[in-house]
């Protein structure tokens, strides 16, 4: 996982050929960010629903009302920051990295040039998501601490997390989905952290029926992607996920779309494309995305209103480019 994670990008695109949504979100990469801005965000809990409304609720609006609950956890623990700060400037702070970039990344010493990438560091999300874990561990000293995957991917986080007593969910070996995970082990009063790629709904939904506090250290760009395929639900459009079907990130996505194909670069969008103004064998285009496409996935009824969205791993420059084909595509389709 490369932590300069790019821009959220998702655009819309009606049949009409009309884009009717496309934002373009940057954030801030610097390893510098104070700890006390980590916390914020825009994204709060929703109000209570009136009975039309119920009827009309989508999976957002579900994950909105879970985090009302007061054992869901997303903004941290102010009475151990300061302890978690000093831990993490401890263990990521480095002399020479601060000297490379005093120096416009570039050191020499003893005949040795050393170059530092401009984007060296976590990202802003990845601080944000260690920081609420090891606060989560300092917060409930005597109580038992999961996680259901990675916090990130990064061995050096991890292992510091295995160092703290923080018990790893395990995949669930006697079943046939590889994705499916062992979730015996978590028990009436104890504490799940979400790591930075997101859980899926159904993960959420569980815990939120059990008795557990839930630390939620999702990436806030990931939540606006979620944000974002709930756009393309309410629209009637199917979601075009750039990213990678088994990614922990996108796994999560696709469990709050309805329609969904996911595609990992513009070979695979120019596949779609393809279908999409030309036709072709529905069959061999099925059994070619197998694993990358939501339950009953028909293309020659899925692919007229189409919704763009990534996996912010993704490059940005890839995902701006499969959006502009599957423009190009919608405009030669429907004029």
């Amino acid at each position: 996982m490369k932590f300069s994670s790019p821009a959220v990008l998702a655009a819309v695109f009606l049949a009409s050929g009309a884009v009717a949504f496309s934002p373009s979100v940057g954030h801030t990469t610097t390893a510098t960010v104070r700890q006390s801005a980590l916390f914020s965000t825009t994204e709060e809990a929703a109000p209570a629903a009136t009975e039309e409304e119920e009827r009309k609720r989508t999976k957002k609006d579900e994950r909105l009302r879970m985090m009302k609950s007061d054992q869901f956890y997303r903004k941290g623990f102010k009475e151990v920051r300061t302890d978690v700060e000093d831990v993490m400037e401890d263990q990521f702070k480095s002399e020479l990295v601060d000297d490379l970039k005093a120096s416009n990344y570039v050191v020499e010493r003893e005949g040795v040039t050393v170059h530092l990438a401009k984007d060296f560091g976590f990202c802003w999300g990845v601080e944000r998501s260690i920081a609420l874990a090891y606060e989560a561990v300092k917060h409930f000293p005597e109580k038992t601490v999961h996680i259901t995957n990675e916090l990130i991917h990064n061995p050096e986080v991890n292992d510091n997390l295995h160092e703290m007593k923080v018990q790893f969910i395990e995949k669930d070996a006697t079943s046939a989905d590889p994705n499916k995970k062992d979730f015996s082990t978590v028990n009436d009063g104890d504490v799940v952290i979400l790591p930075a790629f997101g859980a899926s709904y159904e993960e959420m939904d569980l815990f939120d029926k059990k008795n557990v506090d839930v630390v939620d250290t999702t990436c806030p760009w990931v939540s606006k992607v979620w944000n974002t395929v709930d756009k393309h639900q309410k629209a009637g459009s199917t979601s075009i996920i750039h990213g990678k079907y088994a990614h922990e990130e996108t796994i999560a996505t696709i469990s709050f779309c309805e329609d969904y194909i996911v595609i990992k670069d513009l070979n695979e969008a120019q596949m779609v494309a393809d279908y999409m103004t030309k036709g072709g064998d529905r069959e061999e285009f099925l059994s070619y995305f197998e694993n990358a496409v939501s339950e009953g996935f028909d293309p020659d009824t899925m692919l007229s209103k189409i919704g763009l969205a990534n996996q912010t791993t993704m490059y940005k420059k890839e995902t701006r480019a499969i959006g502009q084909l599957l423009q190009k595509a919608v405009m030669a389709k429907f004029g």
